[in-house]
């Protein structure tokens, strides 16, 4: 195999990745970074899909105490407090970043400050934003900053393990494939960054782009990181019914509902007012998307089993102006939003658990930082809307601070040869073995095993089932092979093999997770125990890899050193 020798490597180049590269680069620009990326630069990840904007305090009237309350009421105060209180005390510095140094420019009130809109969970309009399609403006911009430094850019490359040193006691640097060539090589690295994104595509229905497959977190994983409350998956509350088009689960953004956009089942009931009267569809998106949910399987859905979102109220000329991206996605389907209802439903939008990190994103392991929706803790049971970019940017940088401390300070150590031939025989096996398994029902399965199984809406019985047959799928998707196997170049059969077998792995850490929190809290409602157990289940559940495919739980207490539950509410 070819090796590449250097001080950081970055997977991924979403908003984490990018801020990542920007400023070790930037901290040190002798060092020699690389970033690899499964799509193009500046074109793929979820990042840029990010519709409503980025949560920061910068009006007088607001505080870093609010915000701070606010992401931890939202997020069912199982957040890590020290990953929360940096979150939202850096937001003021990287929106400042944003505008200065990358010239991401947000939309501007008439008196020329800041314009900041309402979004569900929170005490005060913070969410800055460019119209409704901020993610474009920001990771439009951010690449232009890369390539104008000395950083290694490599495009359609894809991580498949990575590689520690000969003690076994480091992580230094990943096993690599071009999917261009086909080609496997590895990057030998002092320091190496996950920042590839979550895998909420495991479930039928869900938002994020389709390259987001939890590649990191499964190589986290297989590498014997240690995660945090993998049951925590968000289900957004609007996403768009497109039938068997691509679009079909795209999201409706936040704002909408933000600016009073109202939700309507089958029936024509407004019946956000019976699930959450004072705050209706301005409630966080657990409770609106759960609350989509039980009407739609009550059968007051609409006839595409969903529900409907309604801004023609607003006026159409405020929709046309305020929201211009949602009204062509949805004038894509032959709907006008900004003049009649359209069909939603919960789609699955965002990973709350992931590998444990500390306010530097240094994981369990040496030589490894995760930054972004690979990281748990920050965000608790629920993920407040706009918070997310605020993560990428916040822990991006974070994350490329220290690695260029560490890179300066560190060598690159030898990588287990042994190990290395061992990644690339594995997954090279479905270009030469014998089984015709096929892969795409295997997904399709694994899709509505997810959906159905480890939803909106859990029990017991089912999660069980479930984790029964992620184990019998795993062992199958193990044996699959590709149709052609004389040619690697953009085979996009083997390249669908690895993202499945990364999905299943994750698929598994969070239904065992979801099995073992017997409560209610945030993104995860189990129907056999519906309550929310403060007394009880006020602990994170953490994971890891255990022999060769098994997973060890244990839990530990949440760590309430800033705000204690009880004092939440006596915040002003």
């Amino acid at each position: 195999m070819e090796t590449i020798k250097a001080d950081i490597l970055i997977l991924g180049s979403g908003g984490a990745g990018l801020f990542a590269a920007l400023h070790a680069y930037d901290c040190n620009p002798h060092l020699k970074i690389v970033m690899a990326t499964k799509g193009l630069v500046g074109k793929g990840g979820c990042s840029r899909m990010v519709q409503g904007g980025l949560n920061v305090v910068l009006n007088e009237n607001d505080s870093i105490e609010k915000h701070f309350k606010d992401t931890l009421k939202g997020g069912g105060f199982i957040n890590n407090q020290e990953l929360a209180w940096t979150l939202v005390t850096d937001a003021p510095k990287a929106v400042h970043e944003l505008e200065v140094k990358v010239g991401c420019f947000f939309d501007r009130g008439e008196d020329g400050r800041i314009h900041q809109k309402a979004f569900a969970g929170q005490s005060f309009d913070r969410t800055v934003h460019v119209a409704d399609l901020t993610g474009i403006q920001i990771i439009g911009r951010m690449p232009d900053q890369i390539f104008a430094r000395d950083i290694t850019v490599l495009e359609e490359t894809r991580g498949l393990d990575l590689l520690t040193a000969e003690d076994g006691n480091r992580v230094v640097g990943a096993v690599l494939s071009n999917i261009r060539t086909g080609e496997i090589f590895l990057v030998n690295a002092k320091v190496t960054i996950i920042a590839t994104g979550g895998s909420a595509s495991m479930f039928k229905i869900s938002a994020p782009s389709f390259d987001k497959t939890g590649d990191g977190m499964a190589m986290c994983f297989r590498a014997g990181a240690e995660f945090v409350d993998m049951e925590m998956v968000q289900f957004h509350p609007t996403g768009l019914i497109a039938g068997k088009s691509r679009l079909n689960g795209s999201l409706l953004e936040e704002g909408l509902r933000g600016a009073g956009a109202r939700l309507y089942n089958g029936l024509g009931e407004r019946f956000m007012e019976k699930y959450d009267p004072e705050h209706l569809e301005r409630s966080t998106r657990d409770r609106v998307a759960r609350s989509n949910y039980m009407e739609i399987m009550a059968g007051r859905g609409t006839k595409n089993n969903g529900v409907y979102l309604d801004a023609s109220h607003l006026g159409a000329a405020f929709v046309e102006e305020k929201f211009p991206g949602m009204v062509e996605r949805v004038k894509d389907i032959g709907k006008d939003l900004a003049r009649e209802k359209v069909e939603v439903t919960p789609t699955a939008h965002y990973q709350m658990g992931g590998a444990i990190i500390d306010t530097n994103c240094q994981s369990s392991l040496k030589g490894l930082l995760v930054a972004g929706e690979d990281a748990g803790g920050a965000h608790g049971a629920n993920r407040l809307g706009g918070n997310g970019i605020c993560d990428s940017t916040v822990y991006g940088r974070r994350a490329g601070d220290l690695a260029a401390e560490l890179a300066s300070q560190e060598h690159v150590l030898p990588y287990d040869e042994a190990e290395a031939e061992k990644i690339r025989m594995r997954w090279l096996r479905p270009m030469t073995q014998e089984s015709r398994e096929n892969i795409y029902p295997i997904r399709d399965e694994i899709e509505n095993l997810m959906w159905e199984n480890v939803g909106l809406v859990r029990t017991g019985n089912k999660i069980k089932e479930a984790i029964g047959r992620l184990d019998a799928l795993l062992e199958k998707a193990g044996r699959a092979s590709v149709e052609n196997r004389f040619i690697r170049q953009y085979n996009l059969e083997w390249n669908n093999i690895i993202d499945v077998i990364n999905l299943i792995t994750v698929s598994r850490m969070v239904a065992t997770s979801a099995l073992y929190r017997e409560e209610s809290r945030g993104g995860h409602y189990r129907e056999d125990f519906p309550k929310t157990d403060n007394s009880n289940w006020l602990i994170n559940i953490c994971q890891k890899r255990k022999d060769d495919t098994g997973i060890e739980l244990t839990q530990k207490p949440v760590v309430l050193n800033r705000l204690k539950w009880e004092e939440i509410e006596n915040i002003k």
